[in-house]
């Protein structure tokens, strides 16, 4: 399996927004095919590295094998870092790295059920674990259905399409990706030269749901929080607006960014002491030279803070703000 296939997006920004990390401990928390890992192994960083798909080991065996005694990988979502970390003696890092969505192995892997343009079975889970497409669309009801392809995928015609689902499942049950794409363009009509295919937010919003990448999400950035240490860096890169929604938020509240107020109104106070300061103070989006060597790039957005030096905001909540958190100076 080539690397150069598999391009990390937004590397430069990324690489820009950690600083030096020489001697640095950073955990990647999507590791893929490996791409943020050797470039952050490259300018001489340690790195854990996180995935909770088994089938990314051919990567993690050629990296492991290029920088020995400076990599480890833990099977497991990005969610269960703190765990992990526990696992292999480590409790604070100097900077975490989130590259949220699917990765471009896992869409060009047919098998996978990921992708609308290959046929393979209809699965979309990241691990083996779980319900996969095909048990949405085959049990769960037309209602909900809609509500996965509405709030995952932003889809405005969630409910023709759920109906379409339905009624074509009572005929034969969904196997297959390109069927299912079939099915789903013909509720909308066919494309008639449309740039995006009708099936692109359908196969989002179920690849989300499938593998609750937002739950997954908001804990990973809860965790990170409390594993930083102090000056350390969160960096995240997302894919759609509703994980930059999430990322924004997040930043947006633990930096203190609240309303300011007007002269009918006070200005609204933070609850807590702030445990992040911007390091990007707007999203990042990929550069002319990087959309034109990776088309799949255009959508990606880039959010990065540094760890300030108070306890975490659920720290804060319990125990009244105590001043520091004590394990992450």
């Amino acid at each position: 399996m080539s690397q150069s296939v598999h391009m990390s997006v937004l590397l430069d920004e990324v690489l820009a927004a950690l600083g030096d990390i020489k001697d640095k401990l950073v955990v990647d928390g999507t590791f893929g095919a490996g791409g943020y890992t050797r470039a952050f192994l490259e300018r001489g960083a340690k790195v854990i590295g996180f995935d909770r798909d088994a089938r990314v080991k051919t990567y993690v065996d050629a990296v492991s094998a290029d920088f020995p005694g400076k990599f480890q990988w833990i099977n497991r979502p990005f969610s269960e870092m703190a765990e992990g970390l526990a696992d292999v003696g480590v409790e604070a890092v100097d900077a975490v790295v989130l590259d949220i969505g699917v990765s471009s192995m896992q869409l060009d892997e047919a098998e996978r059920g990921f992708s609308f343009m290959r046929d393979g079975p209809l699965d979309m889970r990241m691990s083996i674990d779980g319900r996969s497409a095909a048990d949405i669309v085959n049990e769960d009801s037309a209602e909900d259905i809609a509500h996965v392809i509405w709030l995952y995928g932003e889809e405005r015609k969630s409910r023709g399409i759920a109906a379409a689902i339905v009624r074509r499942r009572a005929e034969q049950k969904f196997e297959r990706t390109l069927d299912l794409a079939e099915v789903v363009e013909r509720a909308l009509g066919g494309r008639r030269g449309a740039p995006v295919h009708p099936a692109t937010r359908t196969f989002q919003g179920l690849r989300i749901a499938v593998n609750d990448e937002l739950g997954e999400l908001e804990r990973a950035l809860e965790v990170s929080e409390a594993v930083i240490k102090t000056g350390g860096v969160l960096a995240v890169v997302t894919f759609h607006s509703l994980e930059d929604r999430i990322v924004k938020n997040f930043f947006a509240e633990r930096c203190g960014k609240l309303p300011s107020g007007s002269r009918y109104a006070p200005e609204v106070k933070a609850a807590n002491d702030p445990t992040y300061e911007l390091v990007t103070h707007k999203a990042q989006g990929p550069s002319d030279a990087e959309l034109a060597r990776n088309p799949r790039s255009r959508s990606a957005k880039l959010r990065a803070g540094r760890r300030t030096a108070a306890a975490t905001w659920s720290e804060q909540t319990v125990s009244g703000k105590p001043s520091t958190n004590k394990v992450r100076s």
